[in-house]
């Protein structure tokens, strides 16, 4: 079935331009509480759990989807502003049928998105996303009054998945005397991730916890690392930590103000539980991954294996392989022995849990692992471009040959789609001698000349 609505990580656009408007969303969460309707096993109502990040329509496509899920018959809790991670282990504990996370994660606050996870946790299946699209071409009925879904706030939401951020890092471990840089991209951490880290010990300093709606992933958060550098520098901090929108990445800073991305995590996660025997596998990372990734856990003898990119791709792979551990450079970690979904809480407290174990610094704990450069430049596609139509273009099919003849066996060239933006992502990575900045500008300039013509 071709797909019109749902992409790698749901369905995500600008707000008020089909499909993220109002009456499409209260129609996809009915369309989600029939689908949910035929498939439950409990003997009452079917079940949602509802989250947001803190962007103004969030207000709107909550009310949207509380309207479609009870004309469907199905009862919704309401979580208010959460990660979406969060929302993924809320679904698990509260035993519902689905979460649904109301969310465009990275993206600017006019952009939202709707993604749903299933009652474990994970993303849904694609016959799940497919009968949803399908029943979507039905027209939109009510169920009997008497059985319509009921909605209930459930009032202690963030606390509880505090409480389950803490417990993935043992129970005696302390963070005291370490000060962190916190950077919350005015998003759905901006009330949780402050106090996991002061209650485990941490000295918190704070940017990006002031959302008003408008402001989410300005200027701050996992894309935008400048100004946790400066304050990092500045503040005389151990480290950094950047979260975006809705809490799924993460990127790290040290003391120094050098970016630890999620490559670098990956690797210091697999190395220590490896070490500790308790790695359980292999790694899953991405087409986007580093050289240096790979051939430093080749050098440690721990499988790699490469997904196309996107966390639902990383998390498929996983389970296929029985692995617990896998990302993306973006900062975007699977610790599948404690989260089912990526985490950046989670995620960044693996690390810090390991820099204390080790009393090393985080600089201290990356000795040694040398990543091949890499460069990406983001192409901005116009309205009336067809991305494949682009990519199989001759003039730019040539300039990327030409560039990997250059690299020949010492690097590579990834062009590919953005699957939440309008944006050709194109990625050169190579030996040090190269000049991949250059290299990558060059193929985008033709991109780009393209579009033009």
């Amino acid at each position: 079935m071709t797909r019109r609505y749902f992409g790698t990580d749901g369905i995500r656009g600008t707000v008020g331009e089909p499909p993220i408007t109002a009456d499409f969303v209260l129609k996809l969460g009915w369309a989600m509480g029939r689908v949910l309707s035929r498939h439950t096993a409990r003997k009452s109502r079917a079940k949602v759990l509802i989250g947001k990040d803190t962007r103004i329509s969030g207000y709107m496509f909550e009310s949207a989807l509380e309207a479609g899920l009870s004309a469907a018959g199905v009862d919704v809790s309401l979580l208010g502003p959460m990660p979406t991670p969060g929302i993924a282990y809320l679904t698990r504990t509260f035993r519902a049928d689905a979460g649904i996370v109301i969310s465009a994660s990275h993206n600017p606050f006019q952009d939202n998105g709707i993604k749903f996870f299933s009652a474990e946790g994970v993303k849904l299946d694609d016959a799940v996303e497919e009968e949803i699209e399908a029943e979507l071409e039905q027209p939109l009925s009510t169920v009997a009054p008497a059985a319509l879904g009921k909605a209930l706030r459930i009032s202690d939401a963030a606390g509880r998945y505090i409480e389950f951020c803490k417990s993935t890092v043992p129970d005696r471990l302390t963070l005291e005397g370490l000060k962190v840089v916190l950077d919350c991209a005015h998003g759905a951490t901006y009330h949780i991730a402050p106090s996991v880290l002061r209650e485990l010990g941490a000295e918190v300093s704070l940017i990006g916890v002031d959302p008003d709606g408008l402001n989410i992933n300005q200027d701050v958060g996992s894309t935008h690392p400048d100004a946790l550098r400066a304050a990092v520098i500045e503040r005389g901090a151990d480290l950094g930590m950047a979260l975006d929108g809705d809490g799924d990445r993460v990127i790290l800073v040290d003391a120094e103000g050098h970016e630890v991305d999620g490559d670098d995590i990956l690797y210091l996660i697999a190395r220590d539980r490896q070490m500790r025997d308790m790695l359980g596998g292999g790694v899953v990372g991405t087409l986007m991954s580093n050289f240096g990734l790979a051939a430093a856990l080749e050098a440690l003898n721990i499988p790699f294996e490469r997904a196309k990119v996107g966390d639902r791709y990383v998390m498929e792979r996983l389970a296929a392989n029985g692995w617990q551990l896998g990302g993306e450079s973006s900062g975007h970690i699977v610790c599948g022995h404690v989260q089912s979904t990526g985490d950046g809480i989670v995620s960044a407290l693996q690390v810090l849990a390991i820099m204390v174990r080790e009393s090393s610094s985080l600089s201290g704990l990356l000795k040694g692992f040398e990543k091949a450069p890499q460069a990406l430049v983001n192409v901005r596609l116009t309205s009336d471009v067809d991305n494949a139509a682009l990519l199989a273009n001759e003039q730019v099919r040539h300039a990327v040959a030409s560039v990997e003849a250059e690299l020949g066996d010492e690097g590579r060239v990834l062009l590919r789609p953005s699957g939440t933006e309008p944006l050709i992502r194109v990625m050169v990575e190579g030996r040090p001698h190269f000049d991949v900045d250059a290299l990558a500008k060059r193929i985008a300039d033709d991109i780009e000349g393209q579009m033009a013509r």
